[in-house]
């Protein structure tokens, strides 16, 4: 596949993305992995620690797809954006349970916060050139050959 070709202002958006999810993840993997933890829904069936150590590597290995593996920067912004919307539940159990962490502690704070993660959904297609991908004519024209 062509990656769509991305204007400096994506680019350095995509950067910066990039560089936040790194972040993120290394809070994921040491000083922030308790305050992770509390965000884990108790639904979810496996140890709280390992759902924060395993979603740490992936913010990782996202983050620096994004940042480094630019002929794949369709296919990283994609997956970026279910992992996104993979962790809103987490987002929500912390605006429901009233968990102050990261520095969001009052159900202002929390409730924007998920406000924000359409936000970073559409930074992720947009600074990556995946969604002028996914509306692309051709991209459209195969799937279509696809279908038949």
């Amino acid at each position: 596949m062509n990656q769509p070709k991305t204007s400096i202002p994506q680019n350095i958006f995509r950067f910066l993305l990039g560089a936040g999810m790194v972040m993120a993840a290394l809070g994921h993997l040491t000083f922030q992995r308790e305050e992770f933890q509390a965000l884990v829904p108790n639904w979810v069936p496996i140890n709280k620690d390992l759902v924060v150590i395993l979603s740490g590597y992936l913010e990782l290995g996202l983050g620096l797809g994004i940042l480094f593996f630019t002929k794949y920067k369709v296919y990283f912004g994609i997956a970026l954006a279910i992992f996104i919307i993979l962790v809103f539940p987490g987002n929500i159990t912390q605006y429901v349970n009233k968990t102050d962490a990261f520095g969001l502690d009052t159900d202002q704070k929390r409730l924007f916060r998920l406000f924000f993660q359409p936000v970073l959904i559409l930074w992720a297609l947009w600074c990556t050139g995946a969604l002028k991908h996914l509306f692309s004519k051709k991209t459209r024209k195969q799937t279509s050959r696809l279908q038949q």
